[in-house]
């Protein structure tokens, strides 16, 4: 994102509605298959007016040290999709990633409330990346299109006290980072520079211009 697009979509965090918008123009698209158990990413295709089947994808995540957050979240999303699309070719599938990233490190989903803990407090008060790397695939036409979107997230200033109190108010263990920015999310967000969507788990934007384009 270049300096002015950033200062032009950088604004104070205010949670906004993830209802669908009536000005949203009916996208036609192949049998849609979401290869992802999250009900996030599921409420966001559903904001977009999509018919679409949930098949959850058993790829396991890959990690590699010397990809970037973007290239390692397209990767997973590439792995995703095509697991489910070799056993449904004959449909489009939605393979998706989403990497919290903080300078070199990358903040995936924790392994306990403690990790949950120290993963907010080595972002509070600071400014970080959240990646959600798509890979949409229509194996019966050889056809793919993998992309990223970034969005950066600051955090308030937070004290252990606070910090417990958000664990509290939302299951941690199955999120990026940590933390849900629709759940409660003016807790802890000060502001969001770029696409709200991505942070909960899919580009709703560019998503909406790659279906339209397919």
């Amino acid at each position: 994102m270049n300096r002015r697009a950033a200062s032009e979509t950088t604004q104070s965090f205010t949670s906004p509605s993830l209802r669908p918008s009536s000005q949203n123009e009916r996208i036609h698209v192949p049998r849609l298959i979401l290869a992802s158990a999250s009900p996030r990413r599921a409420d966001l295709l559903r904001e977009l007016g999509l018919k679409f089947r949930v098949v959850p994808s058993n790829a396991p995540e890959a990690y590699h040290e010397q990809l970037t957050a973007r290239e390692l979240s397209q990767l997973n999303a590439y792995r995703k999709a095509r697991a489910v699309a070799k056993k449904l070719p004959d449909t489009l599938v939605l393979g998706a990633d989403t990497l919290v990233c903080f300078g070199t490190r990358l903040f995936g989903k924790p392994a306990s409330l403690d990790e949950a803990e120290r993963m907010i407090f080595q972002l509070q008060g600071r400014t970080h990346q959240v990646v959600t790397g798509v890979c949409l695939i229509h194996l019966r036409s050889f056809r793919q299109k993998i992309f990223a979107e970034t969005t950066e997230v600051t955090f308030r200033p937070l004290d252990r006290k606070q910090i417990r109190y958000y664990l509290k108010a939302i299951h941690p263990l199955d999120k990026a980072g940590a933390y849900a920015i629709q759940i409660k999310g003016d807790l802890i967000v000060e502001k969001v520079a770029g696409s709200y969507s991505n942070v909960v788990g899919l580009p709703v934007e560019r998503l909406k211009t790659e279906l339209q384009s397919w």
